[in-house]
């Protein structure tokens, strides 16, 4: 498939619904030096593979994409802390996968900007 845009992107569109559902997930925390933490790693997933989309050229796009898989694994970590500090319970394990499948859909990318 041909991406012409960013927003054709499967790792960004899963990166923006994965930021609303974080939202979503975490709207009762009053830890509020943890969320900004936790939503500034969120949202530099999809905010990185757009700007290195745009940036129009394959090593450019490809650093993003490594800034993007890194931020995934901020949130990750992140993810296990707020189950231990008992932010979250039930949610984790959703969210557990789809920042995975994300870093796992970026760590594609990277290999086909290598080619």
């Amino acid at each position: 498939m041909k991406i012409n845009r960013f927003e054709d992107i499967l790792a960004w569109q899963k990166a923006i619904n994965f930021a609303v559902d974080c939202r979503q997930v975490f709207k009762g925390c009053n830890d509020f030096a943890f969320l900004d933490q936790l939503f500034r790693a969120v949202l530099s997933i999809s905010n990185n593979i757009a700007e290195g989309y745009e940036r129009m050229g394959d090593k450019e796009f490809r650093k993003f994409l490594f800034i993007a898989k890194g931020s995934c694994g901020e949130v990750r970590s992140m993810l296990h802390l707020s189950k231990k500090l008992g932010y979250i319970r039930a949610e984790a394990d959703e969210l557990f996968r789809q920042c995975e499948e994300i870093s796992k859909i970026i760590s594609g990318l990277i290999k086909s900007t290598r080619s």
